[in-house]
Order: C-alpha cells, then structure tokens, then sequence
C-alpha cells in the first residue's frame, strides 16, 4: 500500500482541520498515512519571524480564524482560536514522537486537536496532556516521564531538522512516497490520489 506523510504541528490550525478528516479519505484512497509530528517555531526562526505569521499579519489572522470557522461548521467541527495563539505545541510534540513509535499516534494526535481546538484546553498544560494519554487507555505518568527524556528530545530536533531539510515551509504538508510535496488541507485530496497512483505509474 503506497504511504503519504503528514507533517503537521499540533499548534497548526489548519492540521487540525487534516488530522480530523485524514484517516477515513486515505482508507479510501487505499493509502496508508504515516504522521509526522514535528515542531514549525524553528523552520518560522529560520525564516526570520518569531511567531506564527497570522500573529504577525493580525488582518490574515482573522481571516483565518474566520476561514477555518466556515469549514469546521461544513464539516461539523467545533472550533475556537486558542488563547494564547498559537498554543505551545512542544509536550504535545514529545509525545507524539512516543505514540508514533508506539502505534497509537493517530488517536493521540485527534485526541489532542480536539481538546484545543474544540474543547479550548490548553495543550501545554500537562495535565491537559495527561488526560488525552489517559483516555486511550496508556499510562500518563509514564508517558509524561519518557517525553522528557534525552532520547525523545533529541528524535524531536532531529523530527524538526527533517521537515526543513525536506522542504517544508508550513503546515500540514503532506509528501508522498516519490517526494511529491503538497501543503495545506486544501491539497490533502490532491495528495491522496497522487499517492494512490504511484503503484500504478508505468516505470
């Protein structure tokens, strides 16, 4: 089964619109989804800005909240702009790079978008954390003790180091086995049928 990636920050407004919708489209696609949580506040350092650049454009701020509000209501999402914007997705993150070892990163990472960004929790909270861990039947305190050890620490650099090195601007980005990149949610379909055609292209 061919697999596409999907690089998306927790704090990502329009990867929570993604991570809500990708399982059930790439199952139908006959595409496998592969995520991967990374960090975007380095690729923005890079760039040269010091915050999401909605908070540095205020006007495409609240078109985007605005924007997001109308496909989250077509979709039946709730949705609210979490205070601070953007939330501090870094244990989030750590943890993500355990559930995705571990097989249960999918459910983890809609468990998290759907208590920020619907359930206005504060993801960096950890007991906000704590919660969406127990909820799919794991250990917090273990989880929360490993998430701080060097080793995740360091696959999450390295995490954050390949999302630039691949290219990556933004999230979500998605990139197909070939190394196709398509960023925005609004490109996910796109993404998923360019996947679904790579066993099938002559060569």
């Amino acid at each position: 089964m061919p697999k596409l990636e999907f690089w998306y920050d927790f704090a990502s407004t329009y990867s929570y619109l993604s991570a809500m919708r990708i399982e059930a489209l790439a199952a139908a696609a006959g595409v496998e989804i592969a995520y991967r949580p990374f960090l975007l506040g380095p690729i923005f350092k890079a760039q040269g800005l010091d915050t999401s650049p909605f908070v540095l454009n205020p006007v495409k701020g609240e078109y985007m909240a605005r924007d997001i509000a109308r496909i989250a209501t077509n979709r039946g999402l709730a949705f609210h702009v979490p205070e601070p914007f953007p939330a501090h997705s870094l244990l989030a993150a750590r943890i993500g790079m355990i559930a995705e070892e571990e097989g249960w990163i999918g459910a983890f990472t809609r468990a998290v978008f759907d208590a920020e960004f619907a359930g206005r929790a504060n993801i960096a909270a950890p007991e906000t954390i704590a919660q969406a861990v127990a909820g799919l039947g794991h250990d917090p305190a273990q989880v929360l003790a490993r998430a701080g050890s060097d080793a995740v620490k360091s696959a999450l650099r390295s995490r954050s180091e390949a999302a630039a090195g691949k290219g990556i601007f933004g999230a979500p980005t998605f990139i197909s086995e070939d190394g196709e990149l398509f960023w925005g949610d609004d490109r996910l379909e796109q993404a998923l049928a360019w996947t679904g055609r790579i066993d099938n292209r002559p060569g």
